[in-house]
């Protein structure tokens, strides 16, 4: 198989893979060991992709866990290339703090209209974001960071659940989800350059599997506390460890010490969830640990979390995670393994 010829010439596409210091290093030597793995696999063909390490300078250049990696290009050095990839970066308990690269938010933008491919992974959107191409376009980044990313770049559409989601006029704005989705991306690239065929060899290589199932069932759902509106916190606090009761909704309302509708409104409003979603969020949240740590029946443990009827538990659970009851526990729970004799 041949692989595709650069925008700027013959000879395989140019991935720049950018290092900056709040990188992390898993998701960088991960994506440049995969997408480099042609020439470790017979039969392959030609290399699809020279990838290279990029960054403001050359040389030692120490990530966010304290593992120094060598900066093979200097941006300044790049004046075409194909792809760029921003891997998975650490934030600060602050959060990310914008205008810390200008130099490299300017080279990527000069990218983008020169052809090439902006893609991030995980949270490596926080630094394209600041090029402005995404906003209004919609895009990805872990789950965990969610929150932290809507309030930066409010203007950016975002769809945390989602493994890979691919934007833009020329569909170059590529960005995947949380932690290991930079297999999909990675793996999609190779489909998109190099055909399904080389994508599959190199999956069976690595042992890689795409996330086809979404992010939903990773997600840990979490009520918003940071609204200040204490009847609701109040309700929240009790609902944490009630949820198993009957009419859960009538007991807060109840207890708040509100009109029905004023309680509904001002819940909503703080949350972002009716109060009915959000008891049915808690409760898949108590099921999804009971599946994970438990023997128990799905019967058993829909009953355990304030349902008795068995199907509904189950349909609320799918549409909830994506998956049934018992996928959701033969992916989740922690296998045994036997030593071999």
């Amino acid at each position: 198989m041949s692989a595709q010829t650069s925008a700027a010439g013959s000879g395989p596409l140019h991935v720049s893979l950018l290092a900056i210091p709040e990188a992390v290093v898993s998701t960088l030597t991960g994506i440049f060991d995969v997408m480099n793995a042609f020439s470790m696999m017979p039969g392959m063909g030609d290399a699809p992709f020279h990838v290279e390490i990029a960054g403001t300078r050359t040389g030692p250049l120490e990530l966010a866990s304290r593992v120094p990696i060598t900066v093979q290009r200097a941006i300044g050095t790049i004046e075409r290339t194909d792809i760029v990839i921003v891997p998975s970066v650490l934030l600060a308990a602050e959060g990310w703090k914008t205008g810390r690269y200008p130099e490299l938010v300017d080279w990527l933008s000069a990218m983008h209209r020169k052809g090439a491919l902006l893609c991030s992974a995980c949270s490596g959107i926080f630094l394209l974001a600041e090029t402005g191409l995404f906003d209004r376009v919609p895009a990805t980044v872990h789950f965990g960071y969610a929150r932290t990313f809507a309030a930066t770049y409010p203007q950016i559409p975002l769809h945390p659940e989602r493994v890979l989601v691919i934007g833009g006029e020329r569909e170059e704005l590529i960005t995947s989800g949380a932690s290991m989705t930079w297999h999909d991306l990675v793996l999609y690239l190779i489909a998109r350059h190099a055909g399904a065929t080389a994508a599959q060899s190199v999956a069976h290589m690595f042992a890689l599997q795409w996330h086809q199932d979404g992010l939903a069932p990773y997600i840990i759902f979490e009520g918003r506390t940071d609204h200040g509106d204490l009847p609701v916190q109040t309700a929240q606090d009790w609902i944490a460890t009630h949820f198993s009761v009957a009419n859960p909704v009538e007991e807060m309302i109840r207890r708040s010490g509100l009109a029905e509708r004023t309680f509904k409104r001002r819940f909503t409003g703080a949350t972002g969830l009716s109060p009915v979603s959000y008891v049915q969020r808690i409760r898949i949240e108590e099921a999804k640990r009971r599946l994970e740590r438990t023997e128990a029946s799905t019967d058993e443990i829909s009953w355990q979390v304030g349902y008795e009827d068995a199907a509904f538990f189950r349909r609320l659970f799918k549409r909830t995670t994506g998956l049934t009851p018992g996928a959701y526990r033969k992916r989740f729970q922690v296998p045994r393994y036997e030593a071999v004799r």
